[in-house]
């Protein structure tokens, strides 16, 4: 039997229920500075990972600016008087890497040494009167265009202005094409046809 005024531990208003109210539980222990401060480092890192990612993606999918349409002077390449050119004559200009071709009616075309099939380095041979390609046997004609396969397509070209009789190559646009056309060939103003 239970005496009266005496509190036992099970009783709902015993002290031994009351104790103050912690955040933690009774087995829990409270986190070390040493453990809350590598947490901290983790999320700090963590944060750090994904603000680079951010970063990144940003950068790969925020549009290019366009180029300018005044070629850079350090691309334009002047080769020349066209006086200096004989009709029917090829010239090739490794530091730019393409070829002057003069055709016999006096047009010029800049194209490109790389070969179209698998970028060889193209030369060009004078007594065939064809670039001939020594990886895979291709052979172009004159203005570049496909004479015997694997190449898929013309050797590429490259833009020419000629301004008082002086021709300048802009290797900085690089043409590709699938076919000669009429309107690749730039002549001088004296021998327009």
């Amino acid at each position: 039997m239970k005496k009266a005024g005496k509190k036992h531990p099970g009783d709902k208003g015993c002290d031994a229920q009351k104790r103050p109210k912690t955040l933690q539980d009774p087995g829990e222990e409270a986190p070390t500075p040493r453990r809350r401060f590598l947490n901290r480092l983790w999320l700090l890192l963590a944060s750090l990972g994904l603000l680079e990612v951010a970063v990144m993606l940003t950068a790969y999918f925020k549009p290019r600016k366009p180029k300018a349409d005044a070629p850079d002077a350090a691309t334009m390449l002047t080769t020349g008087n066209v006086a200096d050119f004989k009709p029917g004559s090829v010239t090739a200009y490794p530091q730019g890497r393409f070829y002057l071709v003069r055709l016999a009616d006096g047009g010029f075309m800049a194209l490109s040494r790389q070969c179209t099939h698998l970028g060889c380095t193209v030369p060009w041979d004078e007594d065939t009167g064809q670039f001939a390609c020594p990886c895979h046997a291709s052979v172009f004609d004159m203005t570049g265009s496909v004479v015997k396969s694997p190449a898929p397509r013309p050797l590429d070209c490259f833009p020419v202005a000629i301004e008082n009789n002086v021709i300048r190559v802009d290797t900085g646009r690089r043409i590709r094409r699938n076919q000669f056309r009429d309107d690749q060939v730039t002549y001088a103003k004296s021998d327009a046809t």
